[in-house]
């Protein structure tokens, strides 16, 4: 059966994200974190708790990753089971943990004014 004629209703779903500063305990945090700190990516959208910052390189590092982590992926990909990702200074052993919590759907017409291949402009 061919697939379905797309509409302007086409939906898509992306995971919500958690990224978590973790560390060995008692090792000596380097970059400006601290344990537990996050952010959450929902959708386009980056949020920090209130009080909290991050490292723009500590978050140069993780961010190639994320559109990839919110999409589904083969169980098989090493997107679907590798986590962690280093701090990107040598001396510093902390990881940001990229933690899927959730699925969101979103409205393809509402994201993007390029129509859906087979859809009038």
């Amino acid at each position: 059966m061919p697939p379905a004629a797309p509409t302007e209703e086409a939906w898509f779903e992306l995971y919500d994200l958690r990224v978590e500063v973790v560390s060995p305990p008692g090792e000596r945090i380097l970059c400006g974190a601290r344990v537990g700190d996050h952010f959450e990516l929902r959708g386009e959208m980056l949020t920090l708790p209130p009080g909290q910052g991050i490292s723009i390189y500590s978050l140069a590092a993780v961010l190639p990753l994320l559109a990839a982590k919110q999409r589904v992926t083969d169980p098989n990909d090493w997107m679907s089971t590798d986590a962690e990702v280093a701090c990107p200074d040598p001396n510093c052993p902390t990881r940001l943990r990229i933690v899927r919590t959730g699925k969101r759907r979103f409205r393809h017409a509402d994201t993007t004014v390029v129509p859906l291949p087979g859809l009038p402009r």
